[in-house]
């Protein structure tokens, strides 16, 4: 059992879901990237998942667009990143999923990077825009590392198709709670529930719910009936609005303290 899967099962005997916190290594800098790590971890964050930045990241909104050129524009490439994670691994036990898009690592080499990642203690990685069926050149590789490959699921996959995916999903399932890019729209938590409860039908892999999760009342409200909760574009508002600022640990802290309480609250109402 990897870390991802033990970390379901504590949660599962606890009662809770997983807080899933995004953020963009390299915004505003890799030594603060690693710092807010061990904060998100300090304040309840149960996986992380950790933004590779890339210069054209089709599917999120403005909102990671600009947390992604300001990692590139501050000098972040792929092995630092995992230089920088290597150092985490040695003081958290908190899985980490590297989400990012396929051409950084095809340009690292599919191989290399299982390697290099899972040697730095990766547990998933996640391709927004490498359907699995086109997954062939890496998909063997991360088996091989023992890292799981993450599979993102929409309310426009066919049924069918959601079928197969969700069949195959390994560590958690990604269900985007709405069509569009990221952090531009507001959450429908009666029809997310509905989606949820169709893909558990298919799939005893867990499902995590993310997009447009932005506050700690929309936490509780998908809390409720999800594995786990992603929070994104809100978290990485944070980041943005106090950037180096000696504040900026604290307030994102806060900020994470007050999703877990509110996804424990909707917990406590199940």
């Amino acid at each position: 059992m990897g870390r991802i899967e033990a970390t379901f099962e504590r949660l599962k005997i606890q009662g809770d879901a997983a807080l899933i916190p995004f953020i963009t290594a390299g915004d505003p800098s890799l030594a603060l990237t690693e710092k807010l790590i061990h904060t998100l971890v300090e304040s309840g964050a149960d996986i992380i998942e950790l933004g590779f930045p890339f210069s054209d990241p089709m599917a999120d909104g403005p909102t990671i667009q600009a947390s992604s050129e300001r990692a590139l524009e501050a000098g972040t490439t792929l092995p630092a990143i995992l230089e920088m994670l290597s150092r985490v691994r040695q003081h958290t036990n908190v899985p980490v999923v590297l989400m990012g898009y396929y051409n950084p690592v095809l340009h690292y080499g599919p191989q290399r990077f299982a390697r290099d990642a899972a040697a730095a203690g990766v547990d998933g990685v996640l391709l927004v825009d490498l359907p699995p069926e086109e997954a062939g050149e890496i998909s063997g590789f991360l088996q091989e590392a023992g890292l799981r490959l993450i599979t993102l699921l929409a309310p426009t996959t066919p049924p069918e198709r959601m079928a197969r995916l969700a069949e195959a999903g390994e560590g958690y399932l990604y269900y985007v709670s709405m069509t569009g890019v990221t952090g531009t729209q507001q959450v429908d938590a009666a029809a997310i529930e509905k989606a949820v409860g169709a893909v558990r039908e298919k799939s005893s892999v867990p499902v995590a719910v993310g997009f447009g999760i932005s506050s700690p009342a929309d936490a509780e409200a998908v809390a409720r009936f999800s594995d786990a909760v992603v929070v994104g574009s809100a978290l990485v508002r944070v980041i943005a609005a106090y950037g180096a600022s000696p504040d900026l640990l604290s307030q994102v802290g806060t900020f994470v303290r007050s999703l877990k309480d509110g996804m424990r609250a909707g917990r406590s109402l199940c």
